[in-house]
């Protein structure tokens, strides 16, 4: 009820951590050191959690980008296309996409 109450959000983190919901355990983790930048449980947890956090998200980023090309393919593919027809390439003075299609 309180979203500043930090001994609540720290038992909802080892809690979320010890049923293996590591994103959610990672938030409120981050929310006790917002809250408490000295708190040693939290930033022990942090520096635990965060390498399998970051690595299951590069998993799903991968998942879902090759669901999309798939996805992609399956539409290119009645014109006689694959996605990999085509480059993206980002620009690094605006950080925006141009794509390309290449033959």
């Amino acid at each position: 009820m309180d979203p500043g109450y930090v001994k609540a959000l720290w038992r909802r983190s080892t809690a979320y951590e010890a049923i293996d919901d590591l994103e959610r355990a990672y938030g409120d983790a981050q929310a006790v050191l917002k809250l408490d930048p000295e708190n040693a449980p939290a930033k022990l947890a942090i520096k635990r959690i965060e390498p399998t956090v970051m690595l299951r998200r590069e998993k799903l980023k991968d998942e879902m980008m090759g669901k999309l090309k798939d996805l992609g393919n399956m539409v290119l593919g009645k014109f006689g296309m694959s996605v990999d027809n085509f480059k993206a390439e980002q620009d690094p003075d605006t950080g925006s996409y141009s794509i390309k299609f290449q033959q």
